[in-house]
């Protein structure tokens, strides 16, 4: 057998990405182009060796990236199962304090009987005991939890809990290989970029404490969909996610405004009508059939009191005043519509077409700043879009390691308010790792920017590319622009990075007839 130069483990190799065309560019290796990727590389061999033969390295025969992807994602779902034990043995029935030291609190066992699933309510149609008369999800993320519980075998309440979190474990494991797998394959040329989302230390922390990967991996396979030019298909997904949590609408203004620029709206309007039919199957039946429970969502969202790791929360414990609901409400509003006012000139005036990833992160990004309340589960809404948006290592690397903190302060202040021995964190420290959180996702949206505003940094359009996750508004000519977007002799693309390589794709004049848009 032929000797191999050094060689690394799976993070690049001549292997096309799953779905890749016969003839098409080859795979984007991150470890040539990444430092900080290459200097992970280390760890398992180093980078995959220029004299490596086809086929005979980590990633030749059946290792594809995809799969690799799909299988790392599922051992980090794994290894945060794992750092659940304390909780799962224990801490979740055994008052509330040693599940917060331990950092393994999850929403799934405590709403079980919670909310009726252990006595076999139906949701939305049987009322509940207590301050909240009906499940308080979404129909999608209802009908995810009753699979559950009918899939959930009898026995002792403590027991049913516990198998009621491992089988809500083993659906949601699905859902996190679903996700790795769809960001590994929106962008054809950058399938490693799907390593981000599996190795994100916050998904392996928060999967498991509430049900939002359900609407992520929808979410994910929605961006999928559009990115292979199959506008009714990512509606319907859109549409199925909006029904599982509220944020995927959000994904529908970035679209429109580059639906708009490029003269596509036409696929806009398809992706439309198939998110509001597709949204309109799960919801009809609940909402004709027991319109009060299928109401408490809404109104639970509305009437919820400003709430941990929001901005708000900072300002009002600050100030030593609460921030009533409706006022909360109205400055969130405002400002997420300010947020929706500057996206659509960054999408209209820059000085190329932004990609449809940056622009939804951006977008995300903003609901999440702005909203009342940031449970730690949040982080997973904007994982997969920052791994498109900026997959470059070192800046999604600091801002999971301020959400990893985050995640820590929360229970460390929950344990320090519960405990009578006061052990945790106090109210300053918790104010600290909200600002913390705060400032990480704004330092991601500040780089974004300025990826859109200056297209050379953009680490996805280096090589020549113009936006692989845009589907029909990949390459196509902009119709509508202003301000900067309309000089674009001024602004002429520089000539694409590819690595020593010959060019792969020329960039045209940005905003010219027949450029890359």
């Amino acid at each position: 057998m032929p000797s191999l130069k050094k060689t690394s483990g799976p993070l690049e190799g001549p292997a096309a990405p799953d779905g890749a065309r016969e003839g098409e560019p080859p795979t984007v290796a991150p470890t040539r182009r990444d430092e900080v990727a290459a200097a992970g590389s280390e760890l398992i061999g180093g980078r995959y060796g220029r004299r490596a033969l086809p086929g005979s390295g980590p990633v030749g025969g059946q290792f594809t990236p995809v799969r690799i992807i799909a299988l790392v994602a599922i051992g980090m779902f794994a290894l945060g199962m794992v750092q659940k034990l304390p909780c799962y043995n224990w801490a979740w029935f055994r008052g509330t304090t040693s599940q917060y030291t331990h950092a393994c609190y999850s929403d799934i066992p405590h709403l079980f009987a919670g909310r009726g699933f252990s006595e076999g309510l139906v949701p939305y149609f049987d009322r509940l005991a207590g301050d909240i008369p009906f499940l308080e999800y979404p129909v999608l993320t209802g009908l995810f939890m009753e699979v559950a519980a009918w899939m959930t075998p009898g026995g002792e309440l403590q027991a049913r809990e516990q198998a009621y979190w491992l089988v809500n474990s083993g659906l949601l494991m699905v859902c996190a290989a679903v996700l790795a797998v769809c960001v590994a394959r929106t962008h054809r040329r950058r399938p490693w970029d799907g390593l981000l989302v599996a190795l994100a230390p916050a998904v392996a922390l928060t999967a498991t404490i509430n049900w939002d990967l359900l609407a992520v991996a929808l979410t994910a396979a929605a961006i999928l969909m559009w990115a292979r030019s199959r506008p009714l298909a990512a509606g319907i997904l859109l549409g199925l996610a909006v029904a599982a949590k509220f944020y995927p609408l959000l994904l529908l203004w970035p679209l429109l405004l580059l639906c708009v620029r490029a003269g596509r709206l036409r696929a806009f309007g398809t992706a439309l009508l198939g998110a509001v039919g597709s949204w309109l199957v799960v919801n009809l039946p609940v909402m004709l059939l027991a319109p009060e429970g299928w109401k408490q969502f809404y109104l639970f969202s509305r009437d919820r009191n400003v709430d941990f790791g929001s901005v708000w929360l900072l300002v009002s414990q600050r100030a030593g005043q609460t921030i009533p609901p409706e006022r909360a409400n109205l400055y969130a509003l405002l400002l997420l519509a300010l947020a929706a006012g500057g996206l659509a000139w960054l999408a209209l005036a820059a000085p190329r077409r932004p990609r449809l990833a940056q622009l939804a992160f951006l977008m995300v990004a903003a609901f999440v700043l702005t909203n009342k309340v940031y449970s730690p589960q949040y982080v997973l809404w904007l994982v997969p879009l920052a791994a498109l948006a900026r997959p470059r290592w070192r800046d999604f690397l600091v801002w999971q390691s301020c959400e990893v903190l985050y995640y820590l302060g929360i229970w460390m202040y929950l344990a320090f308010t519960g405990s009578g021995s006061k052990q945790g964190l106090p109210l300053d420290g918790y104010h600290f790792a909200i600002v913390l959180h705060l400032l990480g996702t704004l330092y991601l949206c500040a780089v974004v920017v300025r990826d859109v505003l200056a297209p050379e940094k953009d680490p996805v359009r280096r090589d020549g590319s113009d936006d692989p996750s845009g589907g029909v508004l990949d390459t196509a000519p902009d119709v509508f622009v202003v301000g900067r977007a309309a000089h674009p002799a001024r602004h002429a693309a520089p000539a694409p990075d590819t690595d020593g390589q010959e060019p792969l794709v020329t960039w045209g004049t940005p905003g010219a007839e027949g450029s890359r848009g």
